[in-house]
């Protein structure tokens, strides 16, 4: 069971880090807050090849109904650049 945790949670109530309790939790979290570097997405140079939403960590990426890729979620990206990596058209680079 998941307990809502802020600045005035003592030590002892908090998980353990790592450990997961519940399916789904992650949801409750906007982890792109945690970042340091961003992929930009470079429309004009995407291919909708379908390499680099497979590979996303964090299912950053969106797929629309026809199969398309839109831009990036940026409440829940990270920034760890495995989709720039795997882009092979420079569609996708970090800053």
């Amino acid at each position: 069971m998941s307990k809502k945790i802020d600045s005035n949670t003592p030590m002892e109530d908090m998980t353990v880090g790592g450990n997961i309790y519940e399916a789904g939790n992650a949801r409750d979290f906007k982890t792109g807050d945690w970042r340091s570097t961003r992929p930009v997405y470079v429309k004009e140079k995407c291919k909708q090849c379908g390499l680099c939403f497979p590979v996303c960590p964090d299912n950053s990426i969106p797929v629309n109904k026809d199969q398309k890729r839109g831009d990036f979620d940026y409440d829940m990206c990270k920034g760890c650049g495995v989709c720039a990596k795997v882009c092979p058209f420079g569609a996708i680079y970090m800053e």
